[in-house]
């Protein structure tokens, strides 16, 4: 399992999350040996020195939840984000300009993210897929691979829906075999988990990580 359980970013980004509450993240993290744990921005330095010499890495989110913020503030608050400790970002796309076939300014926004982390933190890409046709996902994830990111990701878990094998499959296919695609949202167990990785993933974000790795169930949306 612990090879499981380093495919997971242990996540907690609830509005009303309390600072014994990241701590239990990040302690459950360090015994379980996550790959990160994943938090909002203003709890990337505690969590930071929470899990300081440590192999767990600290992921924070970009643009969340709705990706319609100015790629400026997407730049500038990787920048911070990394300055504060993190070493993976998570940022949404303007999903808005994805559907009026804005191409350019989308690969431009994510660029944006990739050259302010500048090879001091992964960047995954959420592509907000239950907002998303077939053909807007696979635009959205070759966008992010020309664009230089690292990751593509399913959901930010607070829309419409969360993750399925059939879009990570999709996905995927999309970016081959050379980078990551992430699955989130609603991934609750350990067969959830298993569905996902047989579709391609690599990598799963949930708040479900100690369910999972315990071999139950959660009702988290996350």
């Amino acid at each position: 399992m612990a090879n499981l359980a380093g495919m997971i970013d242990h996540t907690l980004l609830r509005a009303d999350a309390s600072q014994s509450e990241i701590q239990k993240l990040t302690e459950e993290a360090k015994k379980y040996e996550f790959a990160s744990v994943c938090v909002n921005p203003t709890w990337v330095k505690y969590a930071a020195e929470q899990l300081n010499g440590t192999n767990v890495k600290v992921c924070t989110v970009i643009g969340f939840p709705l990706g319609a913020t100015t790629s400026a503030v997407k730049a500038f608050e990787t920048q911070n984000a990394i300055e504060n400790g993190a070493t993976e970002v998570d940022m949404v796309i303007n999903i808005g300009a994805l559907k009026d076939k804005q191409d350019a300014f989308v690969e431009q926004d994510i660029k944006a993210v990739v050259d302010a982390a500048k090879g001091k933190a992964l960047v995954k890409v959420i592509i907000e897929t239950s907002l998303l046709t077939d053909e807007e996902k696979e635009r959205a994830s070759r966008l992010s691979v020309k664009a230089g990111a690292d990751f593509v990701k399913t959901s930010t878990g607070f829309s419409t829906g969360g993750a399925t094998p059939e879009d990570v499959r999709l996905m995927r296919q999309t970016v081959g075999p050379n980078i990551g695609v992430k699955a989130s949202g609603g991934v609750r167990s350990l067969e959830d988990m298993n569905k996902m990785i047989e579709a391609g993933a690599n990598r799963i974000g949930a708040s479900s990580g100690v369910k999972i790795m315990e071999g139950g169930q959660s009702t988290s949306s996350y």
